[in-house]
Protein backbone atom coordinates (compact mmCIF):
# COMPACT_ATOMS: atom_id res chain seq x y z
CA UNK A 1 0.00 0.00 0.00
CA UNK A 2 1.24 3.13 -1.02
CA UNK A 3 2.46 5.24 1.96
CA UNK A 4 1.22 8.77 2.90
CA UNK A 5 3.43 11.44 4.98
CA UNK A 6 1.47 12.14 7.65
CA UNK A 7 1.09 14.69 10.66
CA UNK A 8 -0.17 18.05 9.74
CA UNK A 9 0.82 20.01 12.68
CA UNK A 10 4.20 21.01 13.62
CA UNK A 11 5.85 19.07 17.15
CA UNK A 12 5.58 22.02 19.33
CA UNK A 13 8.77 21.42 21.43
CA UNK A 14 12.10 20.02 20.25
CA UNK A 15 15.17 18.76 21.63
CA UNK A 16 18.29 19.85 20.05
CA UNK A 17 21.57 19.65 20.18
CA UNK A 18 23.80 21.48 17.24
CA UNK A 19 27.15 19.57 18.76
CA UNK A 20 25.82 16.30 18.32
CA UNK A 21 24.37 16.80 14.33
CA UNK A 22 27.91 17.43 12.80
CA UNK A 23 29.85 14.01 12.41
CA UNK A 24 33.35 13.56 13.42
CA UNK A 25 34.64 13.12 9.54
CA UNK A 26 32.95 16.55 8.71
CA UNK A 27 35.68 18.90 6.93
CA UNK A 28 34.51 21.83 9.47
CA UNK A 29 34.77 19.84 12.46
CA UNK A 30 38.24 18.59 11.71
CA UNK A 31 39.68 21.84 11.05
CA UNK A 32 37.95 23.22 13.93
CA UNK A 33 40.48 22.94 16.00
CA UNK A 34 43.69 24.55 13.96
CA UNK A 35 41.37 27.54 13.18
CA UNK A 36 40.71 28.18 16.59
CA UNK A 37 44.42 27.96 17.32
CA UNK A 38 45.31 30.25 14.48
CA UNK A 39 42.63 32.65 15.96
CA UNK A 40 43.68 32.74 19.67
CA UNK A 41 45.06 36.12 19.55
CA UNK A 42 42.44 37.73 16.81
CA UNK A 43 40.93 40.27 20.02
CA UNK A 44 43.97 41.52 20.98
CA UNK A 45 45.40 42.43 17.72
CA UNK A 46 42.14 43.62 16.45
CA UNK A 47 41.99 46.43 20.13
CA UNK A 48 43.48 49.19 19.16
CA UNK A 49 41.09 49.41 16.00
CA UNK A 50 37.87 49.19 18.10
CA UNK A 51 35.98 52.25 20.39
CA UNK A 52 35.71 51.74 24.40
CA UNK A 53 32.23 53.08 24.04
CA UNK A 54 29.68 52.78 21.87
CA UNK A 55 27.28 49.56 21.03
CA UNK A 56 28.66 46.17 21.22
CA UNK A 57 30.00 45.20 17.06
CA UNK A 58 29.79 41.90 15.17
CA UNK A 59 32.56 39.37 16.49
CA UNK A 60 35.74 39.59 14.35
CA UNK A 61 35.93 36.11 14.78
CA UNK A 62 32.95 35.01 13.92
CA UNK A 63 32.84 37.36 10.50
CA UNK A 64 36.72 35.75 10.16
CA UNK A 65 34.90 31.89 10.52
CA UNK A 66 32.24 33.09 8.45
CA UNK A 67 35.20 34.00 5.58
CA UNK A 68 36.77 30.74 5.71
CA UNK A 69 33.67 28.27 5.40
CA UNK A 70 33.42 30.23 1.80
CA UNK A 71 36.98 29.99 0.68
CA UNK A 72 36.36 25.97 1.97
CA UNK A 73 33.13 25.71 0.09
CA UNK A 74 33.42 28.04 -2.93
CA UNK A 75 31.13 30.67 -1.93
CA UNK A 76 32.49 33.65 -3.56
CA UNK A 77 29.67 36.01 -2.82
CA UNK A 78 28.95 36.93 0.94
CA UNK A 79 25.59 37.81 0.55
CA UNK A 80 25.01 34.41 -0.49
CA UNK A 81 27.79 33.71 2.27
CA UNK A 82 25.40 35.20 4.39
CA UNK A 83 22.17 32.81 3.52
CA UNK A 84 23.87 29.94 3.29
CA UNK A 85 25.44 30.22 7.32
CA UNK A 86 21.83 30.82 8.21
CA UNK A 87 20.27 27.77 6.53
CA UNK A 88 23.62 25.22 6.96
CA UNK A 89 23.85 23.57 10.41
CA UNK A 90 27.86 22.84 10.59
CA UNK A 91 28.24 26.47 8.52
CA UNK A 92 26.53 27.67 11.81
CA UNK A 93 28.64 24.86 14.32
CA UNK A 94 31.90 26.26 12.97
CA UNK A 95 30.62 29.82 12.95
CA UNK A 96 29.55 29.11 16.92
CA UNK A 97 25.90 30.58 16.00
CA UNK A 98 23.23 28.85 17.47
CA UNK A 99 19.87 27.94 15.93
CA UNK A 100 18.44 31.36 17.21
CA UNK A 101 21.29 33.60 16.56
CA UNK A 102 21.54 35.79 13.77
CA UNK A 103 23.51 36.21 10.93
CA UNK A 104 25.88 39.37 9.99
CA UNK A 105 24.37 41.25 7.21
CA UNK A 106 26.96 41.06 3.96
CA UNK A 107 27.61 45.19 4.25
CA UNK A 108 29.33 44.20 7.27
CA UNK A 109 32.27 42.39 5.92
CA UNK A 110 32.78 45.40 3.49
CA UNK A 111 32.66 47.68 6.08
CA UNK A 112 35.34 46.29 8.43
CA UNK A 113 37.44 44.74 5.10
CA UNK A 114 38.27 48.63 4.24
CA UNK A 115 38.41 49.66 7.72
CA UNK A 116 39.41 47.54 10.90
CA UNK A 117 40.75 44.60 9.27
CA UNK A 118 42.41 46.98 6.30
CA UNK A 119 43.94 49.12 9.28
CA UNK A 120 45.43 46.47 10.94
CA UNK A 121 46.55 43.64 8.56
CA UNK A 122 43.91 41.23 9.88
CA UNK A 123 43.62 38.96 7.04
CA UNK A 124 47.49 38.96 6.81
CA UNK A 125 48.03 38.14 9.98
CA UNK A 126 45.62 35.04 9.70
CA UNK A 127 47.12 33.75 6.75
CA UNK A 128 50.79 33.75 8.19
CA UNK A 129 49.57 32.02 11.12
CA UNK A 130 47.81 29.35 8.81
CA UNK A 131 50.99 28.83 6.85
CA UNK A 132 52.70 28.66 10.10
CA UNK A 133 50.69 25.75 11.18
CA UNK A 134 51.05 24.19 8.26
CA UNK A 135 55.13 24.77 8.64
CA UNK A 136 54.42 22.81 12.39
CA UNK A 137 52.61 19.94 10.73
CA UNK A 138 55.73 19.28 8.17
CA UNK A 139 53.76 19.80 4.66
CA UNK A 140 55.51 22.99 4.18
CA UNK A 141 59.18 22.03 3.12
CA UNK A 142 59.89 25.70 1.99
CA UNK A 143 62.88 24.18 -0.69
CA UNK A 144 61.59 24.93 -4.18
CA UNK A 145 58.18 27.37 -5.11
CA UNK A 146 56.27 27.71 -7.89
CA UNK A 147 54.61 31.06 -8.96
CA UNK A 148 51.75 31.75 -10.93
CA UNK A 149 48.98 34.31 -11.46
CA UNK A 150 44.98 33.89 -11.86
CA UNK A 151 43.64 37.16 -13.43
CA UNK A 152 39.80 38.33 -11.82
CA UNK A 153 37.22 40.67 -13.64
CA UNK A 154 37.16 43.83 -11.96
CA UNK A 155 33.88 45.38 -11.64
CA UNK A 156 34.25 47.91 -14.11
CA UNK A 157 32.55 48.30 -17.75
CA UNK A 158 35.37 47.03 -20.63
CA UNK A 159 33.42 49.59 -22.62
CA UNK A 160 33.91 53.00 -20.55
CA UNK A 161 37.47 52.76 -21.02
CA UNK A 162 39.16 56.56 -21.58
CA UNK A 163 42.52 57.79 -21.80
CA UNK A 164 43.92 59.11 -18.72
CA UNK A 165 43.70 62.82 -20.13
CA UNK A 166 40.09 62.48 -20.69
CA UNK A 167 39.38 61.73 -17.26
CA UNK A 168 38.50 64.52 -15.09
CA UNK A 169 38.98 63.19 -11.48
CA UNK A 170 37.40 66.56 -9.29
CA UNK A 171 33.86 65.58 -10.55
CA UNK A 172 32.00 64.61 -7.63
CA UNK A 173 31.20 61.07 -9.26
CA UNK A 174 35.04 60.21 -9.50
CA UNK A 175 34.89 60.91 -5.19
CA UNK A 176 35.31 57.56 -4.82
CA UNK A 177 37.76 55.40 -2.24
CA UNK A 178 38.80 53.30 -5.54
CA UNK A 179 39.93 56.75 -7.07
CA UNK A 180 41.69 58.26 -3.82
CA UNK A 181 43.73 55.14 -3.85
CA UNK A 182 44.86 55.15 -7.40
CA UNK A 183 46.02 58.68 -7.23
CA UNK A 184 47.79 58.51 -3.78
CA UNK A 185 49.50 55.45 -5.34
CA UNK A 186 50.83 58.12 -8.42
CA UNK A 187 51.73 60.35 -5.62
CA UNK A 188 53.59 57.99 -3.77
CA UNK A 189 55.42 56.33 -6.81
CA UNK A 190 59.13 56.72 -7.14
CA UNK A 191 60.31 59.46 -9.46
CA UNK A 192 62.96 57.37 -10.73
CA UNK A 193 60.87 54.42 -12.15
CA UNK A 194 59.86 56.67 -15.42
CA UNK A 195 56.74 54.38 -15.56
CA UNK A 196 53.97 55.96 -18.05
CA UNK A 197 50.25 55.52 -17.21
CA UNK A 198 48.41 53.04 -18.92
CA UNK A 199 46.49 54.00 -22.27
CA UNK A 200 43.17 52.94 -21.26
CA UNK A 201 41.99 53.52 -17.59
CA UNK A 202 38.76 52.57 -16.00
CA UNK A 203 37.15 55.78 -14.23
CA UNK A 204 35.57 53.84 -11.86
CA UNK A 205 38.51 51.52 -10.93
CA UNK A 206 41.29 53.37 -12.23
CA UNK A 207 43.75 50.55 -10.28
CA UNK A 208 42.31 47.59 -12.70
CA UNK A 209 44.62 47.11 -15.64
CA UNK A 210 42.91 47.28 -19.21
CA UNK A 211 44.27 43.09 -20.24
CA UNK A 212 43.32 39.85 -22.43
CA UNK A 213 44.87 37.64 -20.16
CA UNK A 214 42.00 35.72 -18.93
CA UNK A 215 40.28 34.88 -21.88
CA UNK A 216 41.44 36.51 -25.14
CA UNK A 217 38.16 39.38 -24.02
CA UNK A 218 39.45 42.56 -23.20
CA UNK A 219 38.30 43.53 -19.81
CA UNK A 220 39.49 45.51 -16.65
CA UNK A 221 40.82 42.89 -13.84
CA UNK A 222 43.53 42.22 -11.50
CA UNK A 223 45.81 39.66 -10.93
CA UNK A 224 45.89 37.35 -7.99
CA UNK A 225 49.55 36.19 -7.60
CA UNK A 226 50.14 32.87 -5.60
CA UNK A 227 53.42 31.53 -4.19
CA UNK A 228 53.43 28.14 -3.92
CA UNK A 229 55.17 24.99 -1.79
CA UNK A 230 56.14 22.66 -4.65
CA UNK A 231 56.01 19.83 -2.13
CA UNK A 232 52.19 19.88 -0.99
CA UNK A 233 51.37 22.93 -2.91
CA UNK A 234 50.35 24.79 -0.13
CA UNK A 235 49.98 28.30 -0.89
CA UNK A 236 52.80 30.48 1.36
CA UNK A 237 52.08 33.62 -0.11
CA UNK A 238 49.81 35.85 -2.14
CA UNK A 239 50.06 39.48 -3.44
CA UNK A 240 47.63 41.11 -5.64
CA UNK A 241 47.90 43.44 -8.56
CA UNK A 242 46.85 45.26 -11.75
CA UNK A 243 46.68 41.92 -14.51
CA UNK A 244 50.30 43.31 -16.06
CA UNK A 245 53.37 40.99 -16.64
CA UNK A 246 55.48 43.90 -15.27
CA UNK A 247 53.14 43.96 -11.93
CA UNK A 248 53.09 40.07 -11.38
CA UNK A 249 56.50 39.79 -11.48
CA UNK A 250 57.51 42.58 -9.25
CA UNK A 251 55.01 40.97 -6.96
CA UNK A 252 56.64 37.90 -6.99
CA UNK A 253 60.03 39.45 -5.83
CA UNK A 254 57.85 41.25 -2.70
CA UNK A 255 56.50 37.72 -1.88
CA UNK A 256 59.66 35.79 -2.44
CA UNK A 257 61.54 38.58 0.16
CA UNK A 258 58.65 38.54 2.56
CA UNK A 259 58.64 34.86 3.08
CA UNK A 260 62.18 34.66 4.12
CA UNK A 261 61.84 37.50 6.50
CA UNK A 262 58.67 36.85 8.07
CA UNK A 263 58.66 32.71 7.61
CA UNK A 264 62.27 32.05 7.22
CA UNK A 265 61.58 30.24 3.98
CA UNK A 266 63.73 30.84 1.26
CA UNK A 267 63.62 28.58 -1.78
CA UNK A 268 66.31 26.90 -3.58
CA UNK A 269 64.14 27.07 -7.06
CA UNK A 270 61.46 28.50 -8.76
CA UNK A 271 59.43 27.85 -11.46
CA UNK A 272 57.38 29.44 -13.23
CA UNK A 273 55.83 30.25 -17.18
CA UNK A 274 57.69 32.21 -20.02
CA UNK A 275 56.04 35.58 -18.63
CA UNK A 276 58.07 35.12 -15.42
CA UNK A 277 61.51 34.93 -18.14
CA UNK A 278 62.81 38.39 -18.15
CA UNK A 279 66.00 38.82 -18.28
CA UNK A 280 66.07 41.45 -15.31
CA UNK A 281 64.07 38.95 -13.19
CA UNK A 282 65.95 35.90 -14.23
CA UNK A 283 69.17 37.88 -13.08
CA UNK A 284 67.93 38.89 -9.64
CA UNK A 285 66.94 35.29 -8.78
CA UNK A 286 70.43 34.37 -9.70
CA UNK A 287 71.87 36.86 -7.75
CA UNK A 288 69.08 35.79 -4.74
CA UNK A 289 70.69 32.49 -4.85
CA UNK A 290 67.69 30.51 -6.52
CA UNK A 291 68.07 28.72 -9.45
CA UNK A 292 65.29 29.68 -12.00
CA UNK A 293 63.57 26.64 -13.67
CA UNK A 294 61.79 29.40 -16.21
CA UNK A 295 61.90 29.19 -20.04
CA UNK A 296 63.54 32.21 -21.51
CA UNK A 297 61.64 34.90 -22.92
CA UNK A 298 63.12 35.02 -26.10
CA UNK A 299 62.41 37.63 -28.02
CA UNK A 300 64.90 37.42 -30.67
CA UNK A 301 62.55 37.12 -33.41
CA UNK A 302 60.11 40.23 -33.90
CA UNK A 303 57.23 40.95 -35.82
CA UNK A 304 56.47 44.40 -35.07
CA UNK A 305 58.19 45.59 -38.13
CA UNK A 306 62.04 46.07 -36.06
CA UNK A 307 64.70 44.40 -37.07
CA UNK A 308 65.16 40.79 -35.52
CA UNK A 309 68.21 40.01 -33.86
CA UNK A 310 69.28 37.22 -36.34
CA UNK A 311 69.60 41.20 -38.55
CA UNK A 312 72.53 42.11 -36.71
CA UNK A 313 75.92 41.07 -37.58
CA UNK A 314 78.71 40.12 -34.57
CA UNK A 315 82.31 41.31 -35.47
CA UNK A 316 84.28 38.99 -33.31
CA UNK A 317 87.56 40.28 -34.40
CA UNK A 318 86.04 43.91 -32.55
CA UNK A 319 83.47 42.19 -30.34
CA UNK A 320 80.86 44.92 -32.06
CA UNK A 321 77.72 44.71 -33.90
CA UNK A 322 76.77 46.15 -37.20
CA UNK A 323 73.63 46.69 -38.02
CA UNK A 324 71.95 45.78 -41.56
CA UNK A 325 73.00 48.46 -43.21
CA UNK A 326 76.50 47.65 -42.14
CA UNK A 327 76.70 50.76 -39.58
CA UNK A 328 77.80 49.86 -35.62
CA UNK A 329 75.68 49.71 -33.02
CA UNK A 330 75.49 51.59 -30.00
CA UNK A 331 73.85 51.83 -26.99
CA UNK A 332 71.46 54.63 -25.82
CA UNK A 333 72.91 53.64 -21.94
CA UNK A 334 73.41 50.69 -19.06
CA UNK A 335 69.77 49.10 -17.82
CA UNK A 336 69.00 49.48 -14.47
Amino acid sequence: MMGRQRGDQSQLFYLFNLEERIPTSHLLRRINPIVTRVLADLREKLAPFYSDIGRPSIDPELMIRMLIVGYCYGIRFERRLCEEVGLHLAYRWFCRLDLDDRVPDHSTFSVNRHGRFRDSDLLRHVFEAVVRACMDAGVVKGEGFAVDASVMEADASRYHGKAPDEIDWSLPERQTRAVAEFLSALDDEDPTADRKLPKVISPVDPCSAWTAKANKRVQFGYGLNYLIDIENAVIVDVEATPARTYDEVAATKTMIKRTDKRMGLKPKYLAADTAYGTGKFLSWLIGAGITPYIPVWDMSQREDGTFSRADFTFDKEHNVYLCPAGKLLTTTGKGA
